[in-house]
């Protein structure tokens, strides 16, 4: 009785009065039939035991058993419910145990059975009426899929529709049930709306443990792929938006580097991170061509891949290097800038880089003059410094390499963007990563999503594990200025195919004609490192290297013509037939384990290595170690053991500094005439 449910799909059979008399009466039958059956039970067990003291035993176990099942089935409904059931039961158990032992009509048992009978039969009836009110409650909406889930008792409110994404507040059974038990259901609820994982998100509200914000997005509207049209805003500025491709409700994935001081933003570092095959290319390409596109910035690029995805855009570049050597000074350059942009941001009175900080300072208001004048400064534009496949980098010049610069850029107008597969510990330290906080998680392998996403966003459904390299583009992405209940959300980047590289190569074109410059600070500092290694961006009225153009791959039969034997030509007069010549004077001689080449006298060795050291700067190469000299040493037929001691001699006299790297010293240039 107390489980009774009304038919949804009772109807009246005809159009009769009685029929349709009946079909109302139906759903409140059930508790009147068990009345009924309670007083036939009484009668029959009084006919069956009358008087007998051990049915009386019986009969009162099994009322108090009845009672405790009924108490504990009723665990996960409503607590008023089950006391209901529960006082149903103990009523009708007890009025069957005394009058099977004394009598259906003997003293005050059939007047409770008349007049208790129908009163609990009539408290069922109203429970119903109420329960089917077409008002409801706040937590019948769900039509019972929390309490599938194990969340029983919880309540949703009312729900916001948005095209193709509902939001719906969650509020919990207060000192029962907390948001980490929604998190933890997350995957039974899309397996009861019969969804994927990632399509359901929990958002918790940061000042309750028992209310958030499900989210549930039906439709994978990322499926179909968005080519790259070009730049957004071209000719806007670096602290606009930045449109890298699309969520999977529709909206625009956007994100912010430089901070807003109205809007309480951060200025930002960011992290690009995804197994091979899930698109990280293409995620780069989108936030590099958002950031080229705008004219008050610079950035300086470092990839070991010889610019393998981004030649197009490398004429736009301000600073473009290779890794090796020259990433080394790279680093050590952006160390120096920090500083020197610090200062005069501070002396101009901009505690953070802004828009208004790369123009003119004509302002009184952000002048370093002393006299309270404009002092007509030049602009300082922001400054992104990017180390694409960035584990080279960091194999190099160890997993701290870049901890100084991800600490104290931010202040200076500086982003840094670190592009790897793998952000693990083992490759990149724990402080440089903690000193990311923007990041764009692409597919990966699912032990490795903690080293790219933060735990709470994964605890509220972010799952790039799920995608591998499956969905190339697909991908989650943490920063500030977007919404926290967003972080979990889905986004795809846009895709770039062959047809987008003429479009980067004007953009790059554009880059060089309107884009900002290096100021003076800026540009000073990198040179004071660098020396000629640095020359900033080329100028359109300067040669720019042309990108290779697009080689046909030869088809497998053009490889099966015949090209001649595939002998050194050195060797083709030799008989391979012909015998060995005899064994001359001299063969056994060793040829490796003497020292060769001349030994110079001190003075000639330090005017010699001095210049080695302007060959090589004059080169753009500013890291040397002993292996660069190997053929310099050859060149003019010196001995090499002297090399390690004449760098000692250099690094004393500040002709040198050393690096991160053991054996690795970077050349201190030399002042040179206008």
């Amino acid at each position: 009785m107390p489980g009774y449910v009304m038919d949804p799909h009772g109807g009246p059979e005809n159009g009769t009065v009685r029929a349709y008399l009946l079909h109302k009466a139906k759903p409140h039958l059930p508790p009147w039939l068990g009345w009924a059956g309670t007083g036939l039970v009484g009668a029959l067990g009084h006919w069956r035991w009358p008087d007998n003291a051990a049915a009386g035993v019986g009969l009162t176990l099994a009322s108090v058993t009845l009672t405790g099942v009924t108490w504990w089935a009723g665990k996960n409904t409503s607590q008023q419910r089950r006391l209901h059931s529960a006082v149903t039961v103990a009523c009708g158990s007890a009025w069957v145990t005394a009058a099977c032992l004394a009598g259906p009509t003997a003293g005050p048992v059939d007047d409770l059975y008349l007049m208790g009978g129908p009163a609990v039969a009539l408290s069922w009836n109203i429970r119903m009426g109420l329960r089917h009110n077409t008002e409801g409650t706040p937590g019948s909406s769900d039509g019972g899929l929390l309490e599938k889930v194990g969340l029983a008792r919880a309540q949703i409110g009312a729900a916001k529709v948005e095209p193709n994404r509902v939001t719906a507040p969650l509020a919990l059974q207060p000192g029962e049930q907390t948001n980490d038990d929604v998190t933890k259901a997350l995957a039974k609820i899309a397996s009861a709306l019969d969804l994927p994982k990632n399509a359901i998100r929990y958002t918790p509200d940061p000042e309750s443990e028992r209310r958030g914000n499900l989210v549930i997005v039906p439709e994978d509207m990322l499926a179909e792929v968005l080519e790259w049209e070009g730049p957004s805003n071209l000719g806007g500025s670096i602290a606009e938006p930045l449109v890298l491709g699309r969520y999977d409700d529709g909206s625009l994935l956007v994100m912010w580097l430089p901070g807003d001081p109205d809007e309480g933003r951060n200025s930002t570092h960011g992290l690009i991170a995804g197994q091979s095959g899930s698109g990280k290319g293409d995620a780069a390409l989108n936030l590099l061509t958002e950031i080229l596109s705008r004219r008050d910035v610079i950035v300086w690029f470092s990839d070991p891949k010889a610019f393998q995805d981004f030649a197009p855009l490398r004429a736009g570049l301000d600073w473009a290097v290779e890794g090796g050597s020259q990433t080394e000074v790279m680093v050590a350059a952006v160390e120096t800038v920090i500083p020197a942009r610090t200062r005069w941001l501070g002396a101009h009175g901009y505690r953070q880089w802004v828009p208004e900080a790369a123009e003119v300072q004509n302002d009184p208001a952000h002048s370093c003059s002393t006299d309270g004048s404009a002092c007509g400064c030049a602009g300082m534009p922001f400054l992104v410094t990017w180390f694409e496949e960035a584990a080279n980098t960091l194999r190099n010049l160890g997993d701290s390499a870049f901890t100084g610069i991800a600490q104290e850029a931010r202040s200076a107008g500086v982003s840094l963007i670190v592009s790897l597969q793998r952000p693990s510990f083992d490759q990149m330290s724990t402080s440089t990563r903690a000193s990311l906080p923007s990041v764009i998680a692409l597919g990966c392998d699912p032990r490795d999503e903690g080293f790219s996403l933060p735990e709470t966003v994964i605890d509220a459904g972010a799952h790039p594990g799920a995608w591998a390299n499956r969905r190339p583009g697909y991908c989650y992405v943490v920063s500030p200025g977007i919404d926290e209940d967003r972080y979990p959300s889905p986004a795809r980047t846009q895709r770039f195919t062959i047809r987008a590289v003429p479009v980067m190569e004007q953009l790059a074109a554009w880059a060089q004609a309107n884009g900002a410059v290096a100021d003076p600070i800026t540009a000073g500092a990198a040179s004071s490192v660098a020396g000629r290694a640095y020359t900033g961006r080329p100028t359109p009225d300067k040669d720019v290297q042309p990108v290779a153009p697009l080689r046909v791959v030869r088809d497998e039969e053009d490889d099966m013509h015949d090209t001649g034997p595939l002998i050194d030509p050195e060797d083709t007069d030799i008989d391979p037939e012909a015998e060995l010549p005899e064994p001359e004077e001299g063969d056994d001689a060793p040829i490796f384990g003497e020292e060769e080449g001349r030994k110079p006298k001190p003075e000639e060795a330090r005017r010699l290595f001095a210049t080695a050291l302007a060959e090589f700067e004059d080169a753009g190469q500013m890291i040397v170690g002993p292996k660069d000299f190997m053929d310099w040493c050859d060149r003019n037929n010196l001995s090499r053991p002297w090399v390690s001691a004449r760098l000692k001699e250099a690094a004393i006299e500040g002709r040198l500094e050393p690096t991160n790297a053991t054996g690795r010293w970077r050349i201190v240039p030399t002042p040179r005439a206008a």
